[in-house]
Formats: C-alpha cells, structure tokens, sequence
C-alpha cells in the first residue's frame, strides 16, 4: 500500500492543477459514488494494480500484504484516505473499504478489472479483513 497526497503542479488567478498521473498506460478508469456505512473490497487481485484517488469524502482502507517469503498474509492495517489522497493497492494486497461519509473516488487500474473484466482478477476472501463490528451494523 502508499498513500499519496496529490501535490498543486500548476497554479494561476483561474485555479489550480493538480497531476494525479503523466506518462502512464492506465487500463482504465472507474468513478465510484458510496453512501456512509458501506463497505466494499475484502478481495486482491493477481495481476491488477490500481490507484485510487479520492475526489469528495472519506475511507477507511483496510488491507494485507502477502510475504511470498513466508507464503503466508500479514497483519491487517489500516489508514483514514481523505479528500485529494491517492492509496495504491498492488497485486496480491488484500484490500476492503470501510465508507466513513458520503464520498466519490476515481479509480485507476492497470491490467483486468473493467467491463466484461471486472471479476477475472478478482479473489474475494473470507472472513473480512475488516473488524466483525463492522459486520454487524
């Protein structure tokens, strides 16, 4: 997992802008609007990397590590995304979201995960990474 702050590239009396990618081949490209109390995730992909930057609101992201090592999933963790930060998730990273409010995010993925693609890269793990409290609300 990195968490990114997304940094100001350009700045005028107009606004500003801010570069989330330059010179990337990005598979493609999801917005993705949750209502507070959702969760979502509790899956890894294979193949895939994706980025997801968030727009409006706010995220818990939970996730695991798999040391290939040890073969085996390290300890969950977890870290609040807030508006205008960008997490990436890499292959083989177990990763679920709890919605903290309202929020739209953008997400950015490289290899399968859209259309007809959408589960091909999918693995969904159970029981949840997330705490059972979360579950049960």
């Amino acid at each position: 997992m990195i968490k990114t702050k997304i940094k100001i590239a350009t700045k005028d009396t107009r606004g500003n802008i801010a570069d989330i990618f330059y010179k990337e081949n990005i598979n493609h490209v999801a917005v993705i609007n949750s209502k507070k109390g959702a969760l979502r995730g509790d899956h890894y992909h294979k193949q895939t990397t994706q980025a997801m930057y968030m727009s409006k609101g706010s995220l818990r992201y939970y996730y695991q590590e798999y040391d290939a090592k040890k073969k085996k999933w390290g300890k969950t963790k977890s870290v609040v995304v807030k508006e205008g930060e960008m997490v990436t998730t890499r292959p083989y990273e177990i990763h679920a979201l709890d919605i903290l409010e309202d929020n739209q995010f953008i997400v950015f993925s490289w290899g399968k995960r859209g259309g007809k693609d959408y589960e091909s890269d999918t693995f969904r793990v159970k029981p949840s990474i997330m705490p059972v409290k979360l579950w049960s609300r």
